[in-house]
């Protein structure tokens, strides 16, 4: 009975670890709102973005992804960003949705405008740019090299065709 002890203790031990880190994620994951002010996006596509991603000016975290919507009657991505209460942003800024790399998560960017009149609550981005697709542009550059070598073996296959078929393939 004395040897069960310490592995009682320490698998209790545990236990109560992973208990509070439960209760931290959870608890972290409810403030994903932390206040801030409105501000709004429309996108053709927002790709892989997702609420809670972060809001990034000059690659400093400035608010994050607070909902995703369908406009109705443009069919557009509607988004709406929570901007700290302490980040004024130009009203002719930009916001473009981009990736830290190939396999990072997307986030919206905002290049700030110059002028001197800020966005107020609520306002929109007049200028923005949807998320670029990687896939699609793979799939175009992949398509494009077989196009141009695919037309010059096609003229030369035409000619040896008609003797060298099974030679060749």
């Amino acid at each position: 009975m004395v040897r069960r002890v310490p592995e009682l203790a320490a698998g209790f031990a545990v236990i109560i670890v992973a208990v509070l880190f439960l209760l931290y994620a959870l608890r972290g994951a409810g403030e994903v709102n932390t206040g801030g002010y409105p501000l709004q996006a429309q996108f053709g596509s927002v790709g892989a973005l997702s609420v809670g991603a972060d809001v990034k000016i000059g690659g400093v975290v400035v608010g994050h992804v607070a909902a995703e919507t369908l406009n109705p009657t443009t069919y557009a991505a509607q988004v709406k960003l929570a901007i700290n209460s302490d980040i004024k942003v130009p009203e002719d800024s930009s916001a473009s949705i981009t990736s830290d790399s190939l396999l990072g998560g997307s986030y919206i960017s905002i290049s700030p405008g110059g002028s001197n009149t800020m966005m107020k609550p609520g306002a929109s981005f007049q200028v923005t740019q949807s998320a670029v697709n990687l896939e699609d542009l793979l799939g175009k550059f992949i398509f494009s090299m077989g196009n141009g070598g695919g037309a010059k073996s096609s003229g030369q296959g035409s000619g040896q065709s008609n003797g060298q078929s099974g030679a060749q393939g």
